[in-house]
């Protein structure tokens, strides 16, 4: 195994388990090993493509911990055999049971250690493992991380966007209605946005995020860390137009969308652009032609146009 270096050999590591005398008994049932593990429970990020990525800490905490909780034990498994460890797994997803769940609290209670590890990236990162992570927090025990990959953030430093202030937000909803109200939530929120999205509902996604958000500056990344890795910069009418004629792409995908951009909006410009357009076309139409001219968000436009709507004298429309 690696060993996990030892900082200080006048001090005890926050993951030796010589801090806790009543570890004892719980550590004497392991194999001996150079390095022990504090008792508890260790979350531990795995590559999200490229099997280099597993940090040496990562694989020593694999190979020493008492059980390594996986989403899939499959997947795992393919991990471990590749990096020549072997270790007792059991299955731990977000649709487990309680029991299951309680059975691993239990597991930490009595001393053991136990590593947590979804598919591929962070734990808890759009993964299982909050509320095991909650229960061990109010259960008392040692709770810590091993960091490492993680789509979202791989993503974010390859889309060329701003990075000094983002939002994750997980997967958008599949259905029309969600999807619009979950946009427009963060139409005016200063940050990069990042979503995550199967590679069928990209299209839409990306038709939906245009006209929610404005015509904004965006990346598509998919097969991160892998042979081959893409990154596609562009506007979203652009991204959007692209994918509506091509087939769905392979591999996650990782969405990232530029915050609202800083140019000043001439309000009275865009005044002059709905009473033009109101006198010629219906309200509906009106706003798209408009935010598409000034690639402000189409909802903030409809509104406007419903109030300048209401003001024209219906004999001169």
């Amino acid at each position: 195994m690696v060993p996990i270096p030892d900082n200080s050999k006048s001090s005890v590591s926050p993951e030796t388990d010589g801090a806790h005398p009543s570890d004892a008994s719980a550590a004497s049932k392991r194999s001996s090993s150079s390095t022990q593990l504090r008792p508890g429970l260790y979350i531990v990020a795995t590559p999200i493509g490229n099997l280099g990525d597993l940090s040496d800490r990562a694989a020593a905490i694999l190979t020493t911990a008492d059980t390594i909780a996986c989403e899939d034990t499959r997947v795992t498994g393919k991990l471990l055999s590749a990096r020549g460890i072997k270790a007792r797994m059991i299955s731990y997803h977000d649709h487990s049971s309680e029991s299951v769940r309680h059975g691993i609290i239990e597991r930490l209670k009595k001393g053991e250690t136990v590593a947590l590890v979804s598919d591929a990236g962070t734990p808890l990162v759009s993964d299982p493992g909050y509320r095991l992570v909650t229960d061990a927090v109010d259960a008392g025990v040692y709770v810590t991380a091993a960091p490492g990959p993680a789509s979202p953030l791989v993503a974010l430093v390859l889309s060329g966007l701003p990075s000094d202030r983002f939002l994750f937000a997980g997967y958008l909803p599949a259905k029309d209605k969600g999807r619009r109200d979950t946009i427009a939530e963060f139409a005016t929120l200063r940050a990069t946005l990042i979503f995550l999205e199967s590679p069928r509902r990209l299209a839409g996604s990306l038709a939906a995020l245009a006209d929610g958000l404005g015509n904004r500056p965006a990346a598509i990344a998919r097969e991160l860390t892998k042979l081959y890795e893409e990154v596609i910069r562009g506007r979203l009418d652009d991204l959007a137009e692209t994918f509506r004629h091509e087939d769905a792409p392979k591999g996650e995908v990782v969405l990232v969308v530029g915050p609202p951009e800083e140019a000043p909006v001439d309000v009275n410009e865009i005044d002059a652009l709905l009473t033009y357009s109101l006198s010629r076309m219906s309200v509906r139409d009106t706003a798209a032609t408009v935010a598409a001219a000034t690639g402000a968000p189409r909802k903030e436009i409809y509104r406007r146009a419903l109030e300048l709507s209401r003001d024209i004298d219906p004999d001169e429309q």
